[in-house]
C-alpha cells in the first residue's frame, strides 16, 4: 500500500482537501473493479483533531495528527485561502513535519497556492514551482529563491510536485495517479471526473493586469502610456526618450520594475486586448489583429500562442460568447 497523507491546514480550501481524498479512494475502487488490490492508504492529517475552514463554515476531523504519522509515501498540501502570509503563519507547526517526511523519502505535492506553505519549508529553494497565476508576483517577492514555472499546470522537481491555479490541482492528481498506477487507470479517472488529462498550461486563463506594485514613478508613467496607446507603433527608443533615459538604462530599469522587458510588456498588453475582443465581439482574427496594432499575421499568432497556449482561432472558439 502507498500511504497518502493529505494535510488539513488551517484556512485550507475545502475542495482541495476533499478532492485528493476523493481521487485516490475512487482509484482504489477502479483497481478493485479490475481485479487488482487497492493501492492507496488515504488519510487526512492535521495539527489538531478538528480543523475549521472558511471561518468555521466547514469543520474537518483529520484521521490522525502529525504526531501520529511517523512516515508516509506522499504528502499533499492543499490550497490555502485568504492572506497567504497569515495562512503560512497559522500552519507553521506543520512545516517541520513536511520537511521530516521528505527527508525520510516521501514525495510532496502542493496544490495551487498550497505552494506558499511548501515554499516556507525551504524545500523549494533552487527548484521550480507552479502556483496560481494571480499570485506569481506575491510568490516571487516572498520566496525569491524559488523559480516560478510561468504558465505551468504541473511542475516536478526531485520528488516535489506543484500545480497551477484552482482546478489544475486535478491535473496534478491525475499525473500522480498515472505515475503510481498506469495510464489506463488515469484515463478512467479523467473520464469519471471529467478532466482534460493532458492540459499542461494555465496560460489561457491568465489575466494580465500589469505589474504596478513597484514605486518607480517614471516607469509607471510609461506603463500607462503603453496601455493607452498599444495600437500605435511604439519603439523602445521612443519609450526611453519619454523617460529621458538611455535605451540601455531604460531597458534595465523597466525590467527591474515590472519583471518584463518593454517589448514583452507591450506584447502582453496587446494580447490581453485581443483576448477581450475575442470574448466580447464578433470580430474575426484579422480584424482583432489590426485592432491591437499588429499587421503581421504570423507574428500575431506566434506571440498570442506563446502567451496563452492557444492560437487566436482556438481562443476565440473556446471563449467567445457571441
Amino acid at each position: 500500500m502507498k500511504k497518502v497523507s493529505i494535510l488539513t491546514p488551517e484556512t485550507a480550501v475545502p475542495s482541495a482537501v476533499s478532492g485528493p481524498r476523493y481521487m485516490f479512494t475512487t482509484a482504489n475502487q477502479f483497481l478493485e473493479a479490475s481485479g487488482k488490490r487497492p493501492l492507496f492508504d488515504v488519510q487526512l492529517v492535521g495539527c489538531k483533531r478538528e480543523v475549521k475552514l472558511l471561518d468555521g463554515v466547514f469543520s474537518v476531523h483529520p484521521d490522525k495528527t502529525i504526531d501520529e504519522v511517523s512516515d508516509t509515501d506522499l504528502v499533499v498540501i492543499p490550497a490555502l485561502f485568504g492572506d497567504m502570509k497569515e495562512a503560512v503563519e497559522l500552519n507553521k507547526k506543520a512545516i517541520p513535519w513536511i520537511v521530516e517526511q521528505y527527508a525520510k523519502g516521501a514525495e510532496v505535492a502542493s496544490l495551487c497556492v498550497g505552494s506558499f506553505l511548501l515554499a516556507a519549508s525551504g524545500l523549494l529553494d533552487g527548484k521550480k514551482c507552479s502556483t496560481h497565476w494571480a499570485y506569481y508576483n506575491e510568490f516571487k517577492e516572498t520566496y525569491p529563491l524559488v523559480e516560478v514555472a510561468d504558465g505551468g499546470v504541473i511542475t516536478e522537481d526531485n520528488g516535489i510536485y506543484s500545480s497551477g491555479g484552482a482546478n489544475s490541482l486535478w491535473n496534478l492528481l491525475l499525473y500522480l495517479l498515472e505515475k503510481y498506477t498506469d495510464r489506463n487507470t488515469a484515463i478512467l479517472a479523467s473520464k469519471y471526473f471529467a478532466i482534460d488529462i493532458d492540459r499542461d498550461s494555465q496560460s489561457a486563463f491568465m489575466i494580465f493586469k500589469g505589474q504596478k506594485e513597484h514605486k518607480d514613478e517614471g516607469i509607471l508613467m510609461i506603463q500607462e502610456f503603453i496601455e493607452n496607446n498599444y495600437q500605435e507603433k511604439i519603439t523602445v527608443d521612443r519609450l526611453a526618450g519619454m523617460g529621458a533615459m538611455s535605451r540601455r538604462g531604460f531597458e534595465r530599469r523597466f525590467k527591474d520594475a515590472t519583471g518584463n522587458t518593454a517589448i514583452e510588456y507591450l506584447q502582453r498588453v496587446k494580447v490581453e486586448a485581443a483576448k477581450r475582443n475575442f470574448e466580447s465581439t464578433r470580430m474575426n482574427v484579422n480584424d482583432v489583429m489590426y485592432e491591437v496594432g499588429y499587421s503581421d499575421t504570423k507574428a500575431f499568432r506566434t506571440v498570442f500562442k506563446r502567451l496563452t497556449g492557444l492560437t487566436p482561432i482556438e481562443y476565440r472558439n473556446k471563449y467567445s460568447k457571441m
